[in-house]
């Protein structure tokens, strides 16, 4: 049975992101909400975690993860960016973006694409994701909360709860959030390519 958390969307209780986080170092597999819906989370590193949220989602070897950052700062440990590409961004983040670049080894090679070498990197607009992600001090492993047959993101934490409390270590209800997909902007070749128009603006990038 997971933890189900009410997290105040605007003042997120210290005392339940920091339970959270101690779930994640703990092994576990999280529910938390985003600017483009409910994510899936564990630890980067950790890779049974990483397992049952493939399983959850029926994924295959070859799914592309995210990387769920705070900020910026730590861009550069984790992903190949140019000075022009890191001004974009700057200018950009926190937003509804998903940017693909080349990782760096420090991301596991069970994370990246594997022909490509690549990985995602988001920053999230959203006030839970990012106490979630201060507190725990490193990126999230993340990917989109889309059940097997379903083709949105899930968006409703009471749904989410009926369907995995079983399955997840903890939800965190962070509100009713919509459908609202990520850009995703592939800029690992030096170019911007636009791979998928969603929410965030697409002007900056053309």
């Amino acid at each position: 049975m997971s933890q189900f958390f009410y997290v105040h969307e605007v003042n997120p209780q210290a005392r339940l992101i920091s339970q959270t986080v101690n779930i994640l170092q703990n092994g576990g597999v999280i529910v938390y909400p985003t600017d483009s819906g409910y994510a899936l989370g564990c630890m980067m590193g950790d890779k049974n975690a990483m397992t049952r949220i493939a399983r959850i989602r029926q994924l295959g070897e070859n799914h592309e993860y995210s990387l769920m950052c705070r900020d910026l700062s730590e861009l550069s440990n984790y992903a190949r960016v140019d000075n022009q590409a890191f001004r974009v961004l700057k200018n950009n983040t926190p937003g509804a973006y998903t940017f693909i670049f080349k990782a760096t080894k420090d991301v596991p090679r069970r994370l990246q694409n594997e022909k490509k070498r690549t990985i995602g990197i988001r920053v999230p607009d959203n006030v839970i994701a990012l106490a979630l992600l201060e507190a725990l001090g490193e990126p999230l492993m993340s990917t989109s909360l889309i059940l097997p047959g379903n083709d949105f993101t899930e968006s409703d934490p009471e749904q989410i709860r009926d369907e995995l409390e079983h399955q997840v270590d903890a939800i965190l209800h962070g509100g009713y959030l919509g459908e609202k997909p990520t850009t995703v902007i592939d800029m690992s070749e030096g170019e911007m390519t636009i791979l998928r128009e969603g929410t965030g603006d697409i002007a900056p990038f053309v």
